[in-house]
């Protein structure tokens, strides 16, 4: 997968954007949730923001595609139609 040159003089490391997917959805997730507390913090540089807002698209992209595969091979084996789930 080619990189896209970056605008900015920052170091690859600093750009999280440019990293692969993650192997599974727990992993997608907990590196999104850090992501997210890391931008609500404040703390993160100006020069990063832009990078961990794209890889934190990529992240909620990813795991939403995840969710929908699985609603999908639920519906396939329910017979097409959701059912409601009640707790016994």
């Amino acid at each position: 997968m080619p990189k896209v040159p970056s605008s900015s003089s920052s170091s690859p490391a600093a750009t999280p954007d440019t990293g692969p997917l993650p192997v599974s959805y727990e992993a997608g997730l907990q590196e999104l949730e850090q992501l997210v507390a890391e931008l609500e913090s404040g703390q993160m540089p100006l020069d990063q923001l832009l990078g961990s807002y794209q890889r934190g698209a990529a992240l909620l992209a990813f795991c939403r595609d995840k969710l929908q595969a699985v609603e999908d091979q639920i519906k396939v084996l329910d017979a097409g139609s959701l059912k409601v789930w009640t707790a016994e």
